[in-house]
C-alpha cells in the first residue's frame, strides 16, 4: 500500500484535530466542549451534506446508476447486520450481538463527510448522490437487527411497539434532517446552491474540524470501556470493517461506480453508527449492554476508518480500477 495515501489523510486538519482531542484525554488536559455544542455541529454538518447532495442529485436526474447504486446500499444495509450477527453469537448473547450487528449495519455520517474531504483533498470527484445511499442506509439496519431479537427470543415476545420502532428508525433526528436537506436541496437546485453556498461551503471544513476534535475526546474517554470487552470485540471492529468496505468495492467495482463513488459506498458498508443506532436500541432492546455497541463503534471503528481505513480503501479501488 502507498504510504502516502495515509500520510496525506494524516496531515488533514481534521484528522489532526481529531488526535489532538484524543490526546487531551491522555494527557489528563481539561479541555472539553459543552454538551449542546456537538450536537449542533453534528446537525450542520448533516444539513450542509444533505443539501449538497440534493443540489447534485438534481443534476444527475435519476439515472439507472443512480438507482443501482441506492439499491446496491439498502441490501448491505440489510445483509451485514444479519451476517455479523451469527459472528457475534459465538461470543455474546443474541441481545448484544443484535445490537452490535445493526451498529455496524448502519453509517456513520460523519465517516463519510470525512472521506468526502479527503477526495476534495486528493482532487477525486464524486457524486452528491451518494448522499442519498448515506440516507437509505441508517434505518434497515435497526429493523433488521430487532427482527433477529424477535427470532431469537424464547417465548417469541418483545416488549416494544412496532409503530414506536419505526418512528425511531426513519423519524429520528439524524434521517429526518438528512433527507429533509436532500429533498430541500432537490427542490430549489442551483439557486438555493447560490443562496446557501457561504454557509453550506464557507463553514464546512471548519466545523468538520472542530467536531471531530469532539470526537477525539469522546473516542479516547469510550476507550475505557472496551477493556470489559476482551479481545474479540476489538479485533471485530477492526476487521469487520475492512471485510465490508471489501464487499462494498466489489459490489461497487461490478455495477462499474467511479472511483470517488465507490470510495464513498466503501465507507458507508465498512462504517458503524454510534448516534442513531445505539439511541434505538437502547429504546427498544433495553437487555443490550451500551458500553458494547458504543465503544466498538466510536473508539475503535470509528478511529480506525477514518485515520487508516478511508486510505486503505482507495489503494484497493486503485489497484481493481486499473
Amino acid at each position: 500500500m502507498d504510504a502516502s495515501l495515509i500520510l496525506s489523510n494524516i496531515l488533514n486538519p481534521p484528522i489532526l484535530f481529531f488526535f489532538l482531542g484524543m490526546t487531551a484525554v491522555l494527557v489528563k488536559s481539561d479541555l472539553e466542549i459543552p454538551a449542546p455544542i456537538p450536537k449542533l455541529l453534528s446537525l450542520y454538518l448533516l444539513f450542509a451534506i444533505g443539501f449538497k447532495g440534493g443540489v447534485e442529485l438534481i443534476k444527475s436526474g435519476i439515472t439507472q446508476e443512480v438507482i443501482f447504486t441506492l439499491l446496491a446500499a439498502m441490501l448491505m444495509a440489510c445483509f451485514v447486520p444479519i451476517y455479523t450477527f451469527f459472528i457475534l453469537k459465538l461470543k455474546l448473547d443474541h441481545y448484544d450481538a443484535a445490537a452490535i450487528a445493526a451498529t455496524y449495519g448502519s453509517i456513520s455520517a460523519v465517516t463519510f463527510i470525512t472521506a468526502s474531504a479527503f477526495l476534495n483533498e486528493l482532487g477525486i470527484d464524486f457524486d452528491g448522490y451518494m448522499v442519498a445511499a448515506l440516507a437509505l442506509m441508517e434505518s434497515p439496519a435497526i429493523i433488521v437487527g430487532l427482527i433477529l431479537v424477535n427470532l431469537f427470543t424464547v417465548d417469541g415476545k418483545r416488549d416494544f411497539s412496532w409503530p414506536d420502532v419505526l418512528q425511531e428508525a426513519f423519524l429520528n433526528s439524524s434521517v429526518f434532517l438528512l433527507v429533509g436537506s436532500l429533498f430541500i436541496g432537490v427542490l430549489t437546485g442551483e439557486h438555493g446552491w447560490e443562496v446557501l453556498e457561504p454557509f453550506t461551503q464557507g463553514l464546512f471544513y471548519g466545523v468538520l474540524t472542530f467536531f471531530l476534535l469532539d470526537m477525539g475526546l469522546v473516542a479516547a474517554r469510550r476507550i475505557k470501556d472496551l477493556q470489559k470487552t476482551g479481545l474479540f470485540l476489538i479485533l471485530f471492529a477492526i476487521l469487520i470493517p475492512i471485510v465490508n468496505a471489501g464487499i462494498g468495492i466489489l459490489i461497487a467495482r461490478f455495477i462499474m461506480m467511479p472511483q470517488g463513488d465507490a470510495l464513498l459506498f466503501a465507507v458507508l458498508c465498512a462504517s458503524a453508527s454510534y448516534i442513531a443506532v445505539p439511541a434505538a436500541m437502547r429504546l427498544t432492546v433495553p437487555e443490550a449492554n451500551p458500553s458494547l455497541y458504543v465503544s466498538t463503534a466510536l473508539a475503535v471503528t470509528f478511529p480506525f476508518n477514518i485515520i487508516v481505513g478511508i486510505p486503505l480503501y482507495l489503494y484497493g479501488i486503485n489497484l481493481l480500477w486499473r
